[in-house]
């Protein structure tokens, strides 16, 4: 399954941690699956052919300064289909990453692809 997903841990900041492609530059895509919902702490939006959403860390987790850490995801179909909601999101997304993200989070500096 592909897809964007963008966050940050709890010293280091704003990050791709995967993207549909290796090796792909993803902020195009992420800049236009979000432009206009920009300081929103949970939203969804539908754009041609790909689902932006974004939702709070479902473990409560906050960066160094106290600041809560947001999970954003560009997806695709077939994925993308089935959500309709950040609750589908953090339902059906959330499980794909979760194991990956508990490794990196408080890592000093952010992974590499």
């Amino acid at each position: 399954m592909s897809f964007i997903w963008a966050t940050r841990g709890r010293t280091w900041g704003f990050r791709f941690l995967a993207t549909e492609q290796p090796g792909q530059d993803p902020l195009a895509r992420y800049e236009e699956a979000f432009a206009g919902v920009r300081d929103v702490p949970a939203t969804i939006r539908r754009r041609t052919g790909m689902l932006a959403v974004r939702f709070p860390d479902p473990e409560g987790r906050q960066d160094r300064s106290g600041r809560p850490i947001p999970h954003e995801f560009v997806l695709a179909p077939p994925l993308s289909d089935s959500v309709r909601s950040v609750e589908d999101a953090v339902e059906q997304v959330w499980p794909l990453v979760r194991e990956r993200y508990a490794e990196v989070w408080e890592l000093p500096k952010a992974p590499r692809d």
